[in-house]
């Protein structure tokens, strides 16, 4: 394989790979720490049926079933549908544009290591790819915090809850969501996790906060909370961190949900097909490799 960073904050391509095939113990290696190292990876032109994308996507770790997705591959349930075509009057997936900047599965007791998305339908404008999905590098991030913060956060936990995006999404325009029910609740009640992680690969540490889940600094008064996640969440998404991709047709895009945050970009019409397959992989092979 070869793999070619990209000249942003993060993100490379990795050509001459057939994810079709069966990963050896040599590539999966490489993959994982190349993942590690650039935050996101890309893999053009490729073809894949969805047992494919879930065969690759296990080496990775346990893949999430959601617990709020109804649209899943027949008989693949780890393999969601992210689309905004509608047929016979019914949605065929999820629509996963308009989410503005999170960390997927912040929301949950294990976190998730990374995702891995499978472009079949790509809208285009003028020439142009819409729908593109933006990264900004949290490596970077922890970096640049004055000291002072890292101190007084060095030992502080923030409370992360699934209910706050869900509602933030069902006040979108045109979305169809409904409110969670009690039971997706009682299955997804807030967690918290450590405002700084040790990254399990890079040995690094991350800043872990977004403002899709993030809700508050626990052990802090209310308005002190407020400001310290007011000031992480304009502080990470400074364009010196960021990185878009364009997307094409055949496109596996891959990235580290422990070292970035993204936003899918709501950039297209109803009429402007997106058609995605995604796999979304917890972190807990990666976190018990470094144990």
């Amino acid at each position: 394989m070869k793999i070619t960073p990209s000249p942003h904050a993060l993100g490379a391509m990795v050509e001459d790979f057939d994810l079709g095939q069966p990963l050896s113990d040599a590539s999966f290696a490489a993959l994982k720490h190349a993942l590690g190292k650039h935050g996101v990876l890309w893999y053009p032109r490729q073809q894949l049926e969805a047992a494919q994308l879930k065969r690759f996507a296990e080496h990775f770790g346990t893949l999430e079933i959601n617990v709020a997705n109804s649209f899943q591959e027949p008989g693949i349930p780890e393999v969601m549908v992210l689309s905004n075509i509608v047929r016979d009057g019914k949605p065929i997936g999820l629509a996963d544009a308009g989410q503005s900047w999170h960390t997927d599965m912040s929301y949950s007791r294990t976190i998730a290591f990374t995702n891995i998305l499978y472009g079949i339908e790509v809208p285009f404008r003028d020439g142009r790819p819409l729908g593109n999905t933006e990264f900004c590098n949290m490596h970077a991030a922890y970096d640049d915090l004055p000291t002072y913060l890292k101190t007084l956060l060095n030992d502080k936990t923030i409370e992360h809850d699934f209910n706050k995006f869900w509602e933030m999404m069902r006040r979108e325009k045109g979305s169809s969501r409904p409110p969670l029910t009690a039971e997706q609740r009682a299955a997804k009640p807030p967690v918290s996790h450590p405002v700084f992680l040790t990254h399990p690969i890079t040995k690094r540490r991350v800043l872990y906060a977004n403002p899709g889940y993030a809700m508050r600094v626990n052990g802090m008064p209310e308005d002190e909370s407020g400001e310290i996640l007011d000031y992480l969440f304009k502080h990470q998404v400074q364009d010196k961190y960021r990185y878009k991709h364009p997307w094409s047709v055949g496109d596996v895009l891959m990235w580290d949900n422990i070292g970035t945050i993204h936003n899918a970009v709501a950039d297209y019409r109803p009429d402007e097909h997106r058609l995605i397959k995604r796999c979304q992989v917890i972190a807990d092979k990666v976190f018990a490799e470094v144990m």
